[in-house]
């Protein structure tokens, strides 16, 4: 009888994903972006670094669809390599800061006692120095590349992912099944990789897409101040900061890259909305 139930429940159910029509839309533009930064190259009418039109904030045509920028150069063809830069050192940021964060909290939260202090401790003074001038200093003193930048968002949000992933860990730990764990002999290596961290794979990710929108808004943040990536080449916060002036006429070298940023942020936090439904699917 409890098998044909299990067989009627509709297939969504069963394999645990579930989309709602506003979780599907952000998922799509995600994808979108995604596939714009791998194919840029690709897909750019213009070179980003070739001044195409003699007329600086140029408006809308078919030869430009989306104007030409403070020197006459093509704004569609920086916005699409502008993805590679903004996606991809946020997404290589955000993957080191979580997985390094969540490992740590996991290992503190297991193994306690002067681990978890010290990492603890430390990481809470890492934490306390804002994010902003932490990117300002390190990069204005290195120098700004897109390994430093990538390794300067990545510290910047590994103190935050460590005690969120170490809160997650400390309750799982108390539960009676990591206690049978450990009486059968199980090592800390089994406990953090079989037990904890499947039950805590859900909040982490939600996390993780969270943190992505800060490092993309932080990557904005600085290439605005100039410390991001550098000319010709741009990211979308430095195409804000380089046609600033246009902004008083309403040109479209200013006004298509911040719709960039916020189409991305926005369509992460609609996905991360639709993450609990998912969850409760899967434990249904």
């Amino acid at each position: 009888m409890t098998t044909d139930i299990q067989q009627q429940q509709p297939a969504a159910r069963r394999i645990g994903y579930r989309f709602n029509l506003v979780g599907a839309l952000g998922l799509s533009v995600i994808l979108f972006w995604a596939f714009i930064a791998i194919f840029a190259p690709l897909l750019i009418p213009y070179p980003v670094g070739e001044i195409v039109d003699f007329d600086y904030f140029g408006p809308r045509s078919a030869q430009f669809w989306m104007g030409s920028d403070y020197l006459g150069r093509d704004i569609f063809s920086r916005i699409l390599m502008g993805a590679r830069y903004t996606v991809g050192i946020s997404l290589a940021a955000v993957s080191i800061a979580c997985v390094t964060g969540v490992v740590l909290g996991m290992v503190a939260a297991v193994a306690g006692g002067w681990t978890d202090s010290l990492l603890s401790r430390f990481l809470d003074a890492l934490h306390s120095i804002p994010s902003k001038l932490f990117g300002l200093v390190v990069v204005a003193a290195v120098g700004s590349s897109i390994p430093v930048l990538i390794l300067t968002l990545s510290v910047v949000y590994i103190p935050g992912a460590y005690r969120f992933a170490r809160a997650l860990a400390v309750n799982v730990n108390a539960m009676d099944f990591i206690t049978v764990a450990r009486i059968r002999g199980e090592n800390v290596f089994y406990l953090i990789g079989s037990e904890i961290l499947p039950n805590i794979l859900g909040p982490v990710l939600a996390d993780l897409g969270l943190r992505f929108v800060f490092i993309v808004l932080l990557l904005s943040g600085l290439s605005f101040l100039g410390l991001g990536v550098q000319p010709p080449y741009a990211d979308w916060g430095a195409l804000v900061r380089e046609n600033i002036g246009g902004l008083p006429f309403g040109a479209p070298a200013v006004i298509f890259p911040s719709i960039a940023i916020a189409s991305l942020t926005i369509s992460v936090n609609l996905l991360i909305d639709n993450l609990p439904q998912k969850i409760r699917d899967r434990s249904a």
